[in-house]
């Protein structure tokens, strides 16, 4: 069946990923085989597992990713010594690989022990990287809130610039009929004066143009 699945990956997609390469890494698998089982089991392709694995989930993993390389040597040195026979994985491994944990062998196995201070460490690590993400999260809505707000004041300022050239405009308007009225009134008192001068009379039509009158 063809995989065609493009549905927006969830917190538990991404904790199946972790999970199965963490186990493929210390059993000394390939990332690219963990990345074809996952894909597998979410009916994904093996190279958007691998995507989604290096572009976001291998950085809150990178401590546990090396721990787990340092299990697989570990864990090969002491094959070479002496080969495990019919291992089988206790109670205490089954429940640290359901937490992403390399398995915990007691002292007088050939595995390797996984120390309680890296068992707390490894703990700590996911808690940090949660409050990371929920801090992250926060911050990024916040930031989108406050563009809105700017976003929302910009067009207010557009609109009040807007008016603010239509009332300049009016103005302007306002200002060149006042010079025209004034420039009109100028030339009347002009003709009043030749006028009384005994010079020819002229009268202003509502154009503002200058008639001659007949004597």
């Amino acid at each position: 069946m063809t995989k065609v699945r493009q549905d927006a990956w969830s917190h538990e997609d991404d904790l199946l990923l972790a999970e199965t390469v963490l186990r493929h890494v210390r059993e000394g698998s390939t990332q690219l085989d963990a990345f074809e089982e996952v894909g597998d089991k979410l009916n994904r392709t093996g190279a958007a597992c691998g995507f989604r694995w290096n572009a976001i989930v291998r950085k809150k993993y990178e401590k546990a990713v090396e721990l787990a390389k340092k299990q697989r040597k570990q864990l090969k040195r002491a094959q070479q010594k002496r080969p495990i026979q019919n291992w089988q994985p206790s109670y205490r491994d089954q429940q640290a690989q359901s937490l992403d944990l390399p398995p915990v062998i007691s002292e007088q196995g050939d595995s390797p022990q996984l120390t309680l201070n890296e068992v707390i460490q490894f703990l700590q690590n996911l808690q940090t990287n949660d409050s990371e993400g929920m801090r992250l999260r926060t911050e990024n809505e916040s930031l989108w809130k406050k563009n809105e707000e700017l976003e929302q004041k910009v067009k207010q300022q557009e609109k009040e610039i807007e008016k603010l050239k239509e009332n300049h405009q009016t103005i302007e308007e306002d200002y060149q009929s006042l010079i025209s009225i004034m420039d009109r009134a100028r030339r009347m008192v002009m003709l009043a004066d030749e006028a009384d001068s005994h010079g020819p009379a002229f009268k202003m039509d509502k154009n503002g143009n200058l008639e001659k009158l007949a004597k």
